[in-house]
């Protein structure tokens, strides 16, 4: 007999790696982003994966995401961190600068920061009056 502790849809929907449409046999990366003055911020969390196991594409408006968490070949009783590929793609508000992009891993946190581009970040324009 199996308990769950929620509903079983809701177990479904919230777990935090789950099977991504796009890549079959991959997972999917739940990431947060956020809005900064002049950039994104994009944080996940990559428990053990190394940079050189990760894959950063930015194009225009759109991000990815490719990598591989280490696979260890072990008996578990439970098994829940994440193992094996993982590819995620994200279409951002406004197109990024990729020549200027920043990204970390730092105890097991990846952070990107995705500056706008220069076409993309609000102008100030001065209105000057004529006298008649």
């Amino acid at each position: 007999m199996t308990l769950y502790t929620f509903p079983f849809p809701h177990r479904m929907r919230c777990g935090w790696m789950a099977t991504a449409h796009t890549m079959p046999g991959a997972r999917f990366l739940p990431v947060n982003l956020r809005e900064e003055n002049e950039a994104f911020v994009l944080t996940a969390f990559v428990p053990g994966l190394e940079a050189e196991r990760l894959r950063i594409k930015v194009l225009g408006d759109l991000i990815s995401l490719e990598g591989e968490f280490p696979l260890e070949e072990h008996e578990y009783l439970v098994q829940e961190l994440p193992g094996g590929p993982f590819r995620r793609q994200l279409r951002l508000p406004a197109p990024v600068d990729a020549d200027r992009v920043e990204a970390t891993i730092s105890k097991g946190i990846l952070t990107l920061r995705l500056p706008r581009a220069e076409s993309a970040r609000p102008k100030t324009i001065n209105v000057s009056t004529r006298s008649p």
